[in-house]
């Protein structure tokens, strides 16, 4: 039973927390106490792993010992803070080093706080639930200040408020795509400038009289323009004119391609989208689809999800047999993964190394997690030897299961996380099984192990 001194309310929302020590004793304790407090944990006890783990899973937060037999803490700490995807989280040291020079040399490598052991658990725990809190209210105040940003920066047409003079005061990113000029030259342009006659003229003619009612009836609304390029040339676009309510009157102009030959990125289009080895998408063919797909699930409202699979202990796989039998095992995985991702808008990719993904666009949680095991179950029941394994004497395989119906505010980097934190938890339930979790702000966070 807890002790009442660290019976403090489990946060809202479970986060997740990263623990870095290379004492059996002090690491599984801290775990523990964690885990009561109803946080997601996740451990390492090398300095190489804890840097492995913290870029893959992104922690809330990091308990972090000084002394590692590879790295030590500070240097670990100074390594977090320099990589952008890492420096914003919260390290807090929990050393046997209390002198006062170790504790300053830990806040100057950019640690929040500094416990100095023996700890006593329930000043861990109010200082853990402390700067989670932090943490949390800052995000929420930095979420309230991009939201608006984010969604103009990441609209596919062009946006542009255009005063009642019909000058441009504002376009957005994707507007440049869309017309003869940069977003920031396009400030103070008459929007009829942009056009090609006779629109041009007839534009040009409403912000000199909005009162002139059939010409009104015209421009207001959706309308099909022509609308320069850099090159001179014309393209056919849907031109929306909507006043909007205030004491000064302001337009939003929407601007949407309606060629249906938008140009692609050269790169993309040239690149390979499929992996050498195993035959199925590579991962830049599965990160292109991964943000086709939301973008269409957040229009369609339809539910995508996301399984992440991990070969289980396939290094040991790789000392035994070598490195041609590995090659193999990987091509098997493939195929049984492709015998499964059956539907046209199905795709299983190699996302790097031992490690797979399959996206599912219109796909329930339950329906993933299903497959999830089904998929599970046939590479087990391929029964490929591994010598080397410790949880089983077979080829296996840990899944991760994420499912989302996203929206404007939801990340989708933060919904690849979920599903790959789910993988992790699979394998740290002990392996060969698949773990299946909701994401995104529509949802509380919903753990299920499928049993099998």
């Amino acid at each position: 039973m807890i002790h009442p001194a660290l019976a403090f309310s489990a946060p809202a929302r479970q986060s997740a927390i990263l623990i870095v020590d290379d004492a059996p004793d002090s690491l599984g304790l801290l775990q523990e106490i964690m885990r009561q407090q109803g946080y997601q944990t996740f451990v390492a006890n090398t300095g190489k792993r804890a840097l492995d783990i913290a870029a893959r899973v992104q922690p809330d937060l990091i308990l972090l010992d000084v002394l590692l037999p590879d790295l030590d803490g500070l240097e670990i700490c100074r390594r977090l803070k320099s990589q952008p995807d890492t420096a914003h989280i919260p390290v807090i040291f929990v050393s046997a080093c209390g002198e006062t020079e170790d504790i300053v040399a830990g806040f100057d490598t950019g640690a929040v706080d500094y416990i100095a052991k023996p700890v006593r658990m329930a000043e861990v725990c109010a200082r853990v639930g402390a700067h989670l809190r932090v943490r949390s209210n800052n995000a929420n105040q930095k979420q309230q200040a991009d939201r608006l940003q984010m969604i103009l920066d990441g609209m596919d047409e062009g946006l542009l408020l255009v005063d009642g003079c019909g000058r441009i005061v504002y376009a957005n990113p994707a507007s440049e795509r869309f017309v003869a000029h940069s977003a920031g030259e396009l400030a103070g342009l008459p929007l009829a400038s942009l056009l090609a006659p006779p629109m041009e003229e007839d534009y040009a003619a409403y912000f000199a009289d909005r009162e002139d009612e059939a010409r009104a009836a015209r421009c207001r609304g959706t309308r099909e323009v022509l609308v320069y390029q850099r090159d001179g040339a014309l393209r056919a676009m849907d031109l929306s004119l909507t006043p909007m309510a205030g004491t000064e009157p302001l337009f939003v102009a929407l601007l949407h391609d309606i060629t249906h030959h938008k140009q692609s990125e050269t790169a993309l289009q040239q690149a390979a989208l499929v992996d050498p080895l195993t035959r199925i998408a590579n991962r830049r063919h599965f990160d292109a689809a991964l943000e086709r797909e939301w973008q269409r699930a957040i229009r369609s409202g339809q539910p995508l999800s996301l399984i992440v699979l991990d070969v289980d202990h396939f290094k040991g796989y790789n000392d035994s047999l070598g490195h041609a039998a590995g090659d193999h095992c990987l091509q098997l995985v493939a195929e049984v993964l492709r015998e499964h991702a059956l539907r046209p808008t199905d795709l299983a990719a190699r996302y790097g190394g031992e490690e797979f993904v399959v996206l599912l666009a219109d796909t329930p949680n339950e329906g993933a997690a299903g497959l999830g095991e089904a998929i599970r179950a046939h590479i087990e029941q391929m029964a490929v030897p591994n010598p080397r394994a410790t949880t089983a004497a077979v080829v296996t395989v840990s899944i991760g299961v994420a499912t989302i119906i996203p929206t404007l505010f939801d990340d989708l980097r933060s919904f690849f996380i979920a599903a790959d934190r789910a993988m992790y938890e699979a394998k740290s339930a002990g392996r060969n099984q698949v773990v299946a979790v909701h994401a995104g702000a529509a949802w509380d966070r919903v753990r299920d192990v499928v049993a099998h």
